[in-house]
């Protein structure tokens, strides 16, 4: 199971309540932030969001809205007296950022952090349990979006199955890798006869800033929770893609087309005190869509 908690659902300007982007994303026993605009560590201590799992963020553009909260998040692990190495990984100038401000600051920190410049779409975190993919979103600068996946959990062994067939505990890791079994008189028994299908894997791609691109559909096809941006109400198009952004019609129509299972919309501009229009009219194109609200966990 994956949980998605918003800590941040506005754009450039905190307003009406409203903090700029950022979100953490638990996977089994990974949290991985996502863009950490202004304030986030004051969300993270309100919606109980502990620095200490964090061990991968990931930064999707250098919008301010976007990180000025990340160095004052990196050097507080440092005074907490952080010991584990944390992973950043987004667009290759926000290396100097990084080090340019430690190092105007004398600041030494007390674990190692690893930058991972994003200069391609493909693989760009992994593990035996999960893979990250970034894919390039069309905004005014540099704009990175990312997809999270699980990895398929090995199959699970069913124990009164195995112990009928008197298949050897030596065999396990085989039948978890997909295996049949052949007994000693040359019998196969099918693996699907020892063991139960492990839960289906699960994935959430968030789509950064971007301009209404058809094409993100093809890279976030069958996601179960889909991030897109609603920067703006229908009636503002024209707005939207003059400033690279888009509207509840277009997030929308990205959701549909990539067969999402749900969408999330966020990114609200400062000029909307209230958001019920942004679901209304999103839900017109795609009706399982939900506000990006902060403070919510939403379970995939």
């Amino acid at each position: 199971m994956l949980v998605l908690t918003i800590l941040g659902n506005n754009s450039a300007i905190p307003a009406f309540g409203r903090n700029p982007t950022a979100q953490v994303l638990q996977m089994d026993e990974e949290h991985f932030l996502i863009d950490c605009g202004e304030g986030t560590q004051l969300q993270m201590a309100k919606y109980k969001i502990r620095r200490s799992k964090i061990n991968h963020i990931f930064i999707s553009h250098l919008h301010g809205d976007h990180y000025f909260g990340l160095i004052g998040l990196i050097t507080s692990m440092s005074l907490l007296n952080r010991t584990q190495d944390l992973h950043l990984y987004g667009p290759t100038p926000l290396e100097h950022i990084i080090n340019y401000q430690l190092n105007v600051a004398a600041t030494t920190l007390s674990y190692r952090l690893y930058f991972h410049g994003i200069t391609t779409e493909g693989v760009i975190a992994e593990d035996e349990k999960f893979l990250v993919k970034s894919f390039a979103v069309k905004h005014r600068i540099e704009c990175w979006g990312f997809l999270f996946a699980q990895k398929k959990n090995p199959r699970r062994i069913d124990p009164i199955r195995v112990k009928s067939y008197e298949v050897p505990s030596s065999f396990y890791e085989k039948l978890q890798k997909g295996e049949d079994y052949i007994t000693r008189k040359g019998t196969i028994i099918p693996n699907e006869e020892l063991t139960i299908a492990s839960s289906p894997t699960k994935s959430y791609a968030y789509c950064a800033d971007t301009i209404f691109d058809e094409t993100l559909a093809e890279r976030v096809k069958g996601v179960d929770l889909l991030y897109h941006e609603t920067t703006y109400l229908k009636e503002s198009a024209d707005k939207a893609a003059a400033r690279f952004h888009c509207t509840t019609e277009q997030a929308g129509t990205i959701a549909y087309k990539a067969g999402a299972q749900k969408l999330l919309i966020g990114h609200f501009s400062s000029r909307y005190e209230t958001l019920h229009e942004f679901l209304s009219e999103t839900m017109e194109v795609f009706e399982n869509t939900e506000l990006a609200v902060e403070g919510a966990c939403y379970r995939i």
